[in-house]
């Protein structure tokens, strides 16, 4: 265990909650076990925990997140997600393999969209000559969480939008059955339409979507 993970595994174990807990795990469909630690409180113990421990060194990232990720307790993912979320602008290219390993590993909604949106989404705005590679590789994986990926990293791009990329990716896998998919592309085409709504209207209009994906898509037009 990572000398920066140890003790803070200790103090949320002493911090754990099982009414919360199982609450928690139930709501993650029984997927991890939980501390009980809601995300407030995370947080802040966090904050304890770097101003004793000191805050995580750049290059101490990868290691810290891989050793959260080895252990169970779901809350430990979710700081190694926000530790990367808030280093994110001081990421590149190199980082992305790192980010591809975390969105594969004890995959589920809650790490891989922040994964995806807050942390490969920022790297690849910043380095849009390594857009076409990663793509390339996620939208065609047979991993669907790299499918989701590949749909989402554009989500908080808004103008910025490579609306003809985000097209093709959901051209890709518009007859997807898995809900988290179908989900992705409605979600997806929401946030584009906040800026460019005739676009997104139109697109739905010319495609096939599960009924999720364009309820999703047409919730706010």
């Amino acid at each position: 265990m990572h000398p920066w993970i140890a003790p803070l595994h200790a103090t949320f174990k002493h911090h754990a909650n099982a009414e919360n807990a199982a609450a928690m795990s139930a709501y993650m469909k029984d997927r991890f076990p939980f501390f009980g630690i809601k995300a407030p409180q995370r947080r802040e113990l966090v904050k304890e925990h770097s101003a004793l421990y000191g805050a995580p060194a750049l290059d101490e990232l990868p290691a810290i997140a891989r050793s959260a990720f080895a252990l169970p307790q779901r809350e430990l993912h979710q700081v190694a997600v926000d530790l990367l979320m808030k280093h994110a602008k001081k990421l590149g290219p190199a980082d992305l393999p790192l980010v591809e390993e975390l969105i594969t590993t004890k995959s589920w909604w809650d790490s891989v969209d922040g994964l995806a949106i807050h942390v490969a989404g920022v790297i690849l705005k910043k380095h849009p000559k390594e857009i076409a590679k990663w793509n390339k590789r996620w939208i065609g994986s047979s991993d669907m969480w790299l499918n989701r990926t590949a749909i989402l990293f554009q989500a908080r791009w808004k103008e910025d939008t490579d609306q003809a990329l985000l097209f093709a990716n959901i051209d890709r896998h518009v007859g997807h059955k898995d809900f988290f998919i179908r989900k992705a592309i409605g979600w997806s085409l929401r946030e584009l339409g906040a800026t460019d709504p005739e676009a997104v209207s139109a697109f739905v209009r010319s495609r096939k979507l599960s009924p999720l994906s364009e309820r999703e898509a047409m919730k706010h037009l």
